[in-house]
């Protein structure tokens, strides 16, 4: 059984709401898996997957009330609805959005709880005609990110405690504990975090096997895109099969005329979206400036595009490259290979990455907003890590003013001056704070008085 954050995300969630709860991503990352775990805890679990019981789909469009859905639902559920004590489970709803719509007021009913998943629910839903704000919230679910990765192949908790500390208070990492944990972080770029892969690895440690289930999500995938965009698919398996050369490129922006020599972003750019909001690609878009908020200086047509999964990027590479990742031999270009674990990780934990580029003062990998700042990103593979133009420029700008850089890389922990310097694997600990509540108040006193 893989340790998942999502897990304890779902506890805490139906202990402190009566609303339903819609868990999104990409195929394959384990959602309905984590679903059925957490589903052992109530005394009926209801489970209806629109794909596999296509008449439900027919069953529920024609519902008029919750009395109405819910006789119907008694109808094909496999076990009693029990009042108060059942989960009521709708499994890939984006071949059913009727139930979505519904959902308002089956929590308004009242007599069971109600958790709903799917795929391709960025592309299918786009156009719900009453989505059930105030009675269903929503949860992005991704692959494994690098510390679910390290805690299922057997790190500890006290481990993990170590090296977040370590972070927090800018030290270096014991020396042994550094090395094993890179080692382990060169072990994640080859397997990544589909939870399949990594029980596979953790079953057989066979890398072979491990391939050879990220090569069926895949061509499942690709199956996806020939299904739900015919339209476009030819153009949207070409950006897909993209991705990895174009990182591999030593500008890594995605360049649209090795799409097509006289491709306009325009005619294309409802197939990058496709990818995006089918959850299978990272884009991360150009800012003309490093300011706070970010979004106001994205360009919407530079970008460069990351696989969603660390893994599935390796999969895509020759064969035979896993063990010389495994063994990080110098001829191969770990800058992408880094790069696009750096985005996920962030991706994984609500931030939004971007990157810089300027003709004057260069290119910075990543800025994110952090803690209501700038924080710069520089992700370096090889040993010339404290050499970095770009970031140099953008620390000695006044204009900017931003108060630390990070640059990950290979080597262990230090600071110098206002540049962290700080090992690749913990971007980990790079998560947005959502804990403090922000409260604000007018002062109304005086107005009384006129």
């Amino acid at each position: 059984m893989l340790r998942r954050k999502i897990d304890d995300y779902i506890r805490h969630y139906y202990k402190t709401t009566r609303n339903a709860l819609l868990v999104t991503g990409a195929r394959q990352i384990g959602k309905t898996y984590s679903i059925r775990q957490f589903g052992k805890n109530f005394k009926s679990f209801v489970e209806i997957n629109f794909i596999e019981m296509p008449e439900a789909v027919q069953l529920f469009k024609g519902a008029k009330s919750s009395d109405d859905i819910l006789f119907r639902l008694s109808t094909i559920a496999h076990t009693p609805l029990v009042k108060g004590e059942t989960l009521v489970f709708f499994d890939e709803v984006q071949q059913c959005p009727e139930i979505v719509t519904a959902i308002k007021f089956l929590v308004e009913e009242g007599s069971y709880r109600y958790i709903l998943s799917g795929s391709l629910l960025g592309v299918e839903l786009k156009d719900l005609r009453s989505e059930p704000v105030g009675y269903m919230g929503i949860k992005d679910m991704f692959p494994l990110d690098f510390e679910e990765f390290i805690s299922c192949t057997g790190v500890n908790d006290n481990v993990i405690g170590a090296l977040r500390r370590a972070w927090e208070t800018r030290t270096a990492v014991d020396a042994f504990i550094h090395g094993k944990i890179m080692d382990l972080f060169r072990l994640y770029l080859i397997v990544g975090g589909m939870p399949a892969a990594v029980s596979k690895y953790i079953e057989t440690n066979n890398l072979q096997k491990v391939m050879s289930i990220q090569q069926d999500i895949i061509r499942l995938y690709k199956r996806d895109i020939a299904q739900y965009d015919p339209d476009n698919k030819l153009y949207i398996e070409e950006i897909f099969n993209l991705i990895p050369p174009e990182l591999n490129a030593k500008n890594k922006r995605f360049i649209l005329k090795r799409l097509n020599e006289h491709a306009k972003f325009e005619r294309v750019e409802s197939s990058f979206l496709w990818l995006t909001n089918a959850g299978v690609a990272l884009p991360v878009y150009n800012v003309e400036e490093p300011k706070v908020p970010l979004l106001l200086a994205r360009s919407r047509n530079l970008f460069k595009l990351f696989q969603s999964d660390i893994g599935l990027l390796a999969c895509q590479y020759a064969e035979g490259i896993q063990m010389r990742i495994i063994r990080g031999d110098n001829d191969i270009n770990f800058g992408s290979i880094y790069e696009n674990a750096v985005a996920q990780e962030l991706v994984a934990h609500g931030i939004a990455p971007y990157y810089y580029n300027n003709k004057k003062r260069g290119e910075l990998d990543f800025v994110i907003e952090f803690d209501g700042k700038v924080l710069p990103i520089e992700v370096k593979s090889g040993k010339d890590y404290e050499t970095h133009r770009a970031l140099t420029n953008i620390m000695d700008c006044n204009e900017y003013a931003i108060p630390e850089a990070v640059v990950f890389g290979n080597d262990n922990l230090k600071m110098t001056g206002r540049v962290v310097y700080a090992p690749v694997y913990m971007a980990m600990f790079l998560e947005k704070n959502n804990a403090a509540p922000l409260y604000y108040k007018v002062d109304l006193s005086g107005l009384a008085d006129i």
